[in-house]
């Protein structure tokens, strides 16, 4: 959302109200409504799907144990989910000596038997986007450049996109996962992405009634955040991913579940200020000693291409200085676990990680300090794209 301000000061229209005068819609609250046998047998199935996602193979005597559903129920969710072709009976591999008699077959998910196509609209040159199996394995890719396209223009881009990513898809495509840039609704309408000119964009029905796929679209730190939980091999529940290359943003996970806040804008902490200073660096925001010109990746590469070589490291670590000094009171309210950072590697691996590493510790309690984890992931391009891959695959198998 920065860069989206940044992008419409530069080119002398108003920032985005996005970002000063947010939309009043809020979050709706979620009608409770008595279970139907329908919805027990939908939750029952995502059950089973959730639980071979992330054990994998198992008899159903063993499903039925784990999941503590009973038997005859375990059979019949086998048999409808086998039919679909998303599992599969499997030979167990006996290790050492065989056992005597027929062992019990494995119930398997088959990770190859539908794809999802997910879109990662990021980045201001060109449009990103990929076909995978349900492990999030890349099978296919492709890009848009986006040129000058702005509003429709740049929406028919990301219809072609599409169109092509289902063409090179091997398999039935089960949903499509969308990270896009702005302020994205749980409708996945994009309500603000000004440097696309997107305003109340309904993208995800667009997408849905375009090709005849269930679309899913959210905020793309968010998805980064989704895909650094699931597919980046963490083991917190409360995490934030920080990007910087595209203006500064977060995505936020707490209690394992994502949070968007009640304006779906919850991250946005490029614009808070962190040198107080008269004379501090000024902000497209209007003020000036804002986080976002101070690590943002475009700002950082224009304050070393001014400085001599040996003043480099100064810089980056008066970047990760601010940073942390950002961090650390939302790591001791939240009592993360982990944060994330993402953007250029030439940029973050550094001084800017060890001077952010440094000054929350420095700045937070010993036992909140000791049990969080600051790393890097720069450099990975693929979080948005499996960030997408976490919508689909909640929102169609629930299994994330």
């Amino acid at each position: 959302m920065s860069e989206s301000v940044r992008t419409a000061v530069a080119a002398g229209r108003r920032p985005p109200r996005g970002l000063f005068d947010l939309p009043p819609t809020r979050r709706r609250r979620q009608e409770r409504t008595k279970a139907q046998t329908q919805d027990n047998r939908v939750h029952n199935r995502s059950l089973v799907l959730a639980t071979l996602y992330r054990e994998g193979a198992m008899s159903r005597a063993d499903l039925s144990r784990v999941s503590s559903l009973t038997a005859p129920t375990v059979s019949a969710l086998v048999a409808d989910l086998e039919a679909d072709g998303l599992v599969a009976d499997v030979v167990p591999r006996l290790e050492g000596a065989r056992r005597q008699g027929k062992p019990s077959m494995l119930v398997e998910i088959q990770d190859d038997a539908v794809n999802l196509v997910v879109l990662d609209l990021s980045h201001g040159e060109y449009f990103r986007g990929a076909v995978t199996n349900l492990r999030g394995e890349v099978v296919e890719r492709s890009q848009v450049a986006v040129g000058d396209a702005l509003g429709e223009a740049a929406h028919d881009l990301v219809n072609e996109l599409v169109a092509d990513l289902l063409e090179r898809a091997p398999r039935r495509v089960l949903g499509i996962g969308v990270g896009s840039p702005g302020i994205v609704d749980d409708t996945g309408t994009v309500r603000q992405a000004a440097h696309l000119e997107w305003h109340d964009l309904p993208l995800a029905r667009r997408l849905t009634d375009r090709f005849g796929i269930p679309a899913y679209v959210g905020n793309d730190v968010n998805t980064a955040a989704l895909a650094v939980l699931h597919f980046r091999g963490s083991e917190a529940q409360n995490l934030m991913v920080i990007a910087t290359e595209h203006g500064v943003g977060a995505g936020l996970v707490v209690g394992g579940e994502l949070v968007a806040g009640e304006q779906f804008a919850a991250g946005e902490i490029g614009h808070l200020t962190v040198d107080v200073d008269v004379d501090g660096e000024p902000c497209v925001c209007g003020r000036r000693g804002c986080l976002d010109p101070m690590i943002d990746a475009g700002h950082l590469r224009a304050r070393l291409a001014a400085t001599a070589d040996s003043g480099h490291d100064a810089i980056l670590a008066d970047a990760g200085q601010a940073l942390g000094t950002v961090l650390a009171p939302i790591a001791c309210a939240l009592n993360l676990n982990e944060i994330v950072l993402t953007g250029p590697a030439d940029l973050i691996d550094g001084p800017l990680l060890r001077a952010a590493v440094e000054t929350v510790q420095a700045r937070t309690l010993a036992p909140i300090g000791a049990s969080l984890t600051i790393r890097s992931l720069a450099g990975d391009d693929d979080l948005i794209l499996l960030g997408g891959a976490c919508l689909v695959l909640a929102a169609e198998l629930g299994v994330l």
